[in-house]
């Protein structure tokens, strides 16, 4: 069974949020195993944060992200300069990791400052959900569901229609 996780800068704080990704994370369990893995914001001292103050918060997340990430997993980085793909799209390419012999997706959602180049550079695959700014919060939702209809279309679902 294909392992998902959902590798993330920051908690989510709005009770809403979570009981939504609850319910995906219920539902995904028929179709892989759903983990999302949480991982401290970095704080920066400053109100108004310079560059290299900034550069610094992405280096280190990104650093503790890479150690959550395994040597086989396929990688989806989400950032706003990735490709965006149809439901039917990410379906496809989530059956061909599979098909391909990788049992482990990684979706990575960075924080508040965005990814640093070795994530991005690790990525198979950079991804956008669109040209529009989500709050990080709303984004994993959006995501989990969007997993989960990813699962109901490989599997000709009534949920996606």
């Amino acid at each position: 069974m294909l392992r998902i996780n959902i590798i993330c800068i920051g908690k989510i704080k709005e009770k809403y949020f979570t009981d939504a990704i609850n319910e995906y994370a219920k539902r995904l369990s028929a179709f892989c195993r759903f983990q999302i893995v949480e991982l401290a914001e970095e704080k920066i001292k400053s109100n108004t944060p310079n560059l290299s103050q900034i550069e610094e918060v992405i280096e280190s997340e990104g650093k503790r992200i890479m150690q959550k990430i395994n040597s086989g997993d396929y990688v989806i980085a989400m950032c706003i300069e990735g490709k965006m793909l149809s439901s039917e799209e990410l379906s496809k390419t989530l059956e061909g990791v599979q098909i391909n012999g990788k049992s482990t997706v990684d979706f990575i959602i960075g924080g508040s400052y965005g990814l640093s180049q070795a994530i991005k550079s690790r990525a198979d695959l950079r991804l956008s959900m669109s040209k529009m700014t989500f709050p990080h919060q709303m984004a994993r939702m959006i995501l989990s569901e969007q997993i989960y209809r990813a699962f109901e279309i490989s599997t000709n679902g009534k949920y996606h229609k």
